[in-house]
């Protein structure tokens, strides 16, 4: 049974020409660490954040978000909330954000377990100091505020709170953005550890083709709110087969790259307002032909890569063209 299993999901917002999240399917394994990538309103952050329900006023859905089994779209409220406290848990983006600047640091940790695991305070604060260690602080931070631990230190601390209820889960929405370079390596280490370790699956969402390379087993490839590619990581950064993936490729730093300007992909993504007849990259594709505009493409094996898939209708075209977007 997979950690995390997402089946054509799709999730519509009031006043809005499509879904947000149009038929995705995603899947964690045990002790797998999957990444999701993709531009920034491609659908990531709400894909993650689907899987504990924590969904946007109005937010309609579709499809089916298993977590160990369960379907979290259908969990009555009090199992919604133990599924949050024990079975999968988040890591946010920016950490000063997500911790209140005036409690201390022991308080965010052991408050979920005191009020909806029922665990005393004494063992809450036990076990904080177990998962502290388990990140590289020690117990003194319990009695500090946010404001006196620097970012990375307040990433680990979001790490150890997410480690508290013992989850299957782990989803970690761009924990590593608001981080220096340097500080950016030792939280993804960190994670890869602590995944082995604890035995629990990890979603990695980001933009940073980078980081996905270096932390995961499978990546998703999004796009305007649908999965365009996926596949184990070495092969799809190796070979995209899909534009946009090898577009994003393209455009990402290197220091082996040739000289002159970064390659940037034209145009823009469409809008929640624009109804999608054909393929959402066309506009912005130089492979795109009439039949790319008329036809949406659907999510297809890879021929002779069965581990992998991608939709566009010219995939086939792209073999062996990296970094020819």
């Amino acid at each position: 049974m997979n950690t995390l299993d997402i089946q054509a999901l799709r999730l519509r917002l009031p006043h809005t020409a499509r879904p947000v999240l149009d038929g995705v399917d995603l899947t964690v394994g045990v002790r797998e660490t999957v990444a999701l990538v993709g531009e920034s309103g491609s659908g990531k952050t709400l894909t993650s954040r689907s899987v504990l329900r924590l969904l946007p006023p109005g937010a309609r859905t579709e499809g089916s978000v298993r977590v160990v089994g369960d379907d979290v779209l259908t969990m009555s409220p009090g199992t919604l909330r133990v599924l949050r406290t024990s079975t999968a848990a988040m890591i946010f983006q920016d950490p000063r954000a997500a911790i209140n600047p005036m409690r201390r640091v022991g308080d965010f940790l052991t408050e979920s377990m005191r009020l909806n695991a029922r665990m005393a305070r004494q063992a809450a604060a036990e076990r904080a100091v177990v998962m502290l260690e388990a990140v590289g602080l020690g117990g003194d931070v319990l009695r500090k505020y946010p404001g006196q631990l620097s970012g990375g230190m307040l990433q680990r601390v979001m790490i150890a709170a997410a480690l508290m209820g013992d989850p299957a889960l782990i989803l970690a929405d761009e924990p590593t953005t608001a981080l220096d370079v340097t500080t950016q390596a030792e939280v993804v280490s960190l994670l890869g550890e602590l995944r082995e370790r604890f035995g629990t699956g990890l979603l990695f969402v980001t933009h940073d083709l980078g980081l996905a390379a270096a932390i995961s087993d499978r990546v998703y490839v999004m796009y305007a709110g649908r999965i365009v590619e996926t596949g184990p990581a070495a092969a799809l950064f190796a070979d995209p087969r899909h534009p946009y993936t090898a577009a994003l490729l393209n455009s990402t730093p290197r220091l082996d790259a040739p000289q002159g300007r970064l390659a940037a992909i034209e145009g823009r993504p469409p809008g929640l307002r624009e109804e999608l007849t054909g393929c959402p990259f066309a506009a912005r594709c130089v492979h795109a032909t009439e039949v790319c505009d008329r036809q949406a493409p659907a999510l297809l094996p890879v021929a002779g890569e069965p581990a992998r898939g991608a939709s566009c209708h010219h995939s086939e075209q792209l073999a062996g063209k990296a970094g020819h977007a």
